[in-house]
C-alpha cells in the first residue's frame, strides 16, 4: 500500500516520497522545472519543497496534482489544514 492510499486506514498517514510526487506530475505533463517558471520562480523552486516546507510551493504543487497539500505532506500540516510552524535551529 502506498503512503497515498494510507490516509483511510492510518491515522498518522506517512508523507508521500518524492518520486510519487514526480510521477503524479509527470501523469498530468507537468514538470517541477515547468510549474516553477511558470509561477514566476526559477527552476528548482517547486524541488525545494519535496524537501523542506514551502507553504506556498506545496500549495502550487498539489494543485497541478489535483489534491490538498495536506494529502501530499500531512506531516507538515496541523488537522485543520493550516501549515505547522516551521522549527527553530
Amino acid at each position: 500500500m502506498n503512503a497515498r492510499n494510507d490516509s483511510q486506514s492510518n491515522p498518522n498517514p506517512a508523507d508521500w516520497h518524492p518520486a510519487d510526487v514526480l510521477a503524479a506530475l509527470k501523469k498530468r505533463g507537468q514538470s517541477l522545472a515547468g510549474l516553477s517558471v511558470a509561477n514566476g520562480y526559477h527552476p528548482t523552486a517547486a524541488g525545494k519543497a519535496l524537501k523542506q516546507p514551502w507553504p506556498a510551493m506545496e500549495l502550487l504543487v498539489a494543485q497541478a496534482i489535483g489534491v490538498t497539500p495536506q494529502m501530499i505532506w500531512p506531516s507538515r500540516y496541523s488537522g485543520d489544514g493550516n501549515p505547522l510552524p516551521r522549527a527553530k535551529t
